[in-house]
């Protein structure tokens, strides 16, 4: 028999076209807190999101347009 996979299995891997991301995968993905994106989204400056009956669901191309176009160049450590 396989190993059963769960939570622990999600990984920060480019996101899945036609299937909606949870709060948590969008998280893991940029790679911050789940916090930021409920202060992001309530301050409207985070990836577009969708409510899904009583949870918020991001599609894939919503979050790496974002994600482009909120690239900032030139701000690294050195």
């Amino acid at each position: 028999m396989g190993r059963r996979q769960g939570r622990d299995d999600v990984r920060a891997s480019a996101p899945v076209r036609g299937r909606l991301m949870t709060v948590e995968e969008v998280a893991e993905y940029l790679c911050v807190p789940v916090s930021t994106l409920y202060q992001w989204r309530h301050k409207g400056t985070g990836p577009a999101a969708y409510r899904v009956g009583r949870f918020l669901r991001y599609d894939p191309v919503d979050v790496q347009s974002w994600l482009r176009k909120n690239n900032v160049t030139g701000h690294g450590l050195r």
